[in-house]
């Protein structure tokens, strides 16, 4: 595996350095470079770096790779940067191919590193001190983003695929991201060398502990570093997909209303690292395009327009023409109060989503057995949708006997899901512990749905037989809805994406009762 994953990456470095995949440049810069760097604690980090023609001083990009993938990842874009006239440098986090040390997971070693490669720079090259720069996907995003809280040096960012709360990522609601850990747990034994925190927390994870398994999650997550970042000032860039099954979107959200500094967010349809992918390898691509624009506007001062921008753009969730808003609150449309109506497993007959409150009704679903209503494969799902191929689920099909189902009338208009879609259920569950998984369907004529977002919630210390109301926020998203079509709330138990903590056996009861209703609050606009 590791020598397979070499051998492309060496094939894509040929092809750059050849210049079959790099644009034509009016000054060829130098490089690569192949070079070791050593950081503060004596760790050999291996790097590459391209020299921009002409004399200095020239900004710089730190581009800090991914997970998993070494410094060849971003040689491509290393070139474009430096025939645009930066310094460009990659390096391979530790613990990962080349690199000494161990996998940290985004500790201080690795914000450590960032810092001494800055260092590197500024004493091997023409770089500017006052001019530099850091991106990354993924990994490299989000050590880009913990490295410039802690270094004043670091004057712009981009962060692709980024997290912005690692515990929130990995357990969201206390519901383990099974498949996602499960990739990120393989691909880091399989490229590089675990360090004795991430063995401990895979041991944790693996015995069910949350407790242990995340006390690395804080000082590893950039919304822990607000203040740090905020008081720097670094001009930051944020751009993932809506369907990312590692690091949501609405994290992302919350951790940009927070931030304090220039500052642009750019979602769009896609999974983990695939609206930026063809841009990795050098093709035209919307996302690397802003990047671009960004280092150029914040560490070149060219006047392109981009922070005169409305600083939220977004393409809708299954595709469609960039549009901006001036900000995350202009984006979310005001939601519509939708009351849960009561139903029944009898010839599967779903409920109502209607706009006065209906109370009094209770249904049992049998707990632990999945339906037809699922999230999809991790990487896989999300990045079909990309392509505008989205999941689907014939919600006639979904068995009440283990799920509750409720759909809007008819829509006699279009109109656009906008924003964060929030569920407020009553559901009592016959064991201590359960887990209830929520998604939002656009419903066409003929029953299909069109999953649109989706989110689980666990209980872990609840009372059998006593009732507890669930505040559950799905993820985000622009959706157009169009006339003839339904929206649908669905809830079940079990989904592949998640280790829950349903049991065959057990049942959860859903229910409104009087003087709390249950409801969907869906941004419609």
């Amino acid at each position: 595996m590791r020598r397979f994953v070499l051998l492309l990456l060496a094939a894509l470095t040929a092809l750059v350095t050849s210049g079959s995949l790099a644009p034509v440049a009016s000054a060829a810069p130098a490089g690569p470079e192949f070079l070791t760097i050593t950081s503060k604690d004596g760790t050999k980090l291996g790097a590459h770096l391209f020299r921009p023609a002409g004399p200095g001083p020239h900004p710089a990009v730190v581009l800090i790779s991914s997970w998993s993938v070494n410094n060849l990842e971003y040689i491509a874009q290393t070139r474009k940067l430096a025939e645009a006239g930066y310094v460009a440098l990659s390096y391979t986090t530790r613990g990962f191919w080349e690199s000494g040390g161990t996998i940290e997971v985004a500790g201080p070693e690795d914000v450590q590193d960032a810092s001494s490669v800055v260092d590197w720079v500024l004493a091997n090259t023409s770089a500017d001190p006052a001019k530099i720069g850091m991106a990354g996907v993924s990994y490299g995003a989000g050590i880009s983003m913990l490295t410039a809280a802690k270094d004043k040096r670091v004057r712009a960012v981009a962060a692709l695929s980024a997290w912005a709360d690692l515990a929130a990522a990995l357990l969201p609601n206390q519901t383990w991201s099974q498949q996602a850990i499960g990739l990120l747990a393989l691909a880091g034994r399989l490229t590089g060398r675990p360090g004795a925190k991430l063995q401990h927390t895979l041991a944790a994870y693996e015995r069910n502990d949350r407790v242990e398994a995340m006390k690395l999650a804080p000082e590893r997550s950039p919304a822990h570093q607000l203040a740090g970042l905020n008081a720097n000032k670094p001009a930051v860039l944020i751009a993932n997909g809506w369907s990312d099954s590692l690091f949501p979107a609405g994290q992302l959200a919350d951790y940009y209303n927070q931030l304090q500094l220039p500052k642009r967010l750019e979602f769009q349809p896609g999974d983990h690292a695939v609206p930026e992918l063809t841009g990795i390898i050098g093709l035209p691509n919307d996302t690397w395009t802003s990047v671009h624009r960004w280092f150029d506007r914040h560490l070149r001062g060219q006047a392109n327009g981009i922070d005169k921008e409305q600083p939220v753009q977004v393409r809708p969730t299954l595709g469609g023409s960039w549009k901006g808003y001036d900000s995350w609150a202009a984006l979310e449309a005001a939601p519509k109060k939708l009351y849960l109506s009561g139903l029944t497993p009898v010839l599967n007959r779903t409920g109502e989503l209607v706009s006065s409150a209906r109370t009094g009704w209770s249904h049992k679903a049998d707990a632990g057995i999945d339906t037809i209503a699922n999230g999809g494969t991790a990487i896989l799902t999300g990045g079909a949708e990309a392509l505008g191929i989205p999941q689907f689920a014939w919600i006639p099909g979904v068995l009440r006997t283990n799920a509750g189902v409720w759909q809007t009338p008819v829509l006699t208009s279009p109109a656009t899901v906008r924003g964060t879609p929030r569920l407020h259920l009553t559901v009592t569950p016959s064991s201590a512990r359960a887990t209830v998984v929520a998604y939002l369907y656009d419903v066409g004529p003929t029953g299909t749905g069109r999953l649109l977002t989706h989110q689980p919630h666990t209980l872990l210390e609840a009372t059998p037989g006593k009732p507890t109301a669930l505040n559950i926020s799905l993820d985000p998203l622009v959706h157009p809805v169009p006339a003839g079509h339904r929206v649908a709330v669905v809830v079940d138990t079990v989904d592949g994406l998640y280790r829950g903590e349903s049991k065959i056996g057990s049942s959860v009861t859903f229910s409104s009762p009087a003087d709390n209703p249950s409801r969907l609050d869906l941004p419609l606009g």
